[in-house]
């Protein structure tokens, strides 16, 4: 009971659910406007009363009736189709990519900006350090392990003060 608990108030779930339902109201009011407007008028350029009855070519059958093929009616549910879509992107997939492309260039521009309160790192204030006392002890190297001897190549420090 648990796992179908979790499977049922999942993003994607809830969020299908929401399509589905968004996408039945629109395909009722777009199936509104084309059989309450859309039809009468081009069923008026073929003398028809609507799509469903305009553009029909009748076929002789077999057994010696009469087939229908409703042209008009194909292109009533295209048009439909056509209609559904636009709105669907126009109301839905076009805010929600704009919002996407916002939210992405609002996180990479906070990736890029580096904080400026970031304490250095252990290392970074021991060279500090280091390169403080250095003077004081008039620059000179003695055989110890913790000084570098002065010949050794620079490595990656601040201000190329390390050696290897």
């Amino acid at each position: 009971m648990k796992g179908f608990k979790e499977f049922l108030l999942r993003g994607n779930v809830i969020d299908l659910a929401v399509a589905v339902v968004i996408g039945a109201a629109f395909t009722a009011i777009v199936t509104t406007i084309v059989s309450a407007l859309i039809n009468p008028l081009i069923g008026a350029v073929f003398n028809a009363s609507s799509l469903d009855k305009a553009l029909v070519v009748a076929i002789p059958t077999v057994s010696g009736g009469d087939a229908e093929l409703k042209f008009g009616a194909i292109i009533g549910a295209v048009l439909n189709f056509v209609i559904v879509a636009a709105v669907v992107y126009f109301a839905l997939v076009v805010p929600v990519n704009h919002l996407k492309k916002v939210a992405f260039e609002r996180v990479k521009n906070d990736e890029q900006q580096t904080p400026q309160d970031v304490p250095p790192t252990d290392v970074e204030v021991l060279l500090e350090i280091r390169d403080l006392l250095r003077p004081q002890t008039g620059g000179a190297t003695s055989t110890g392990a913790h000084i570098a001897p002065s010949n050794a190549p620079e490595g990656p420090g601040i201000g190329g003060s390390t050696k290897f």
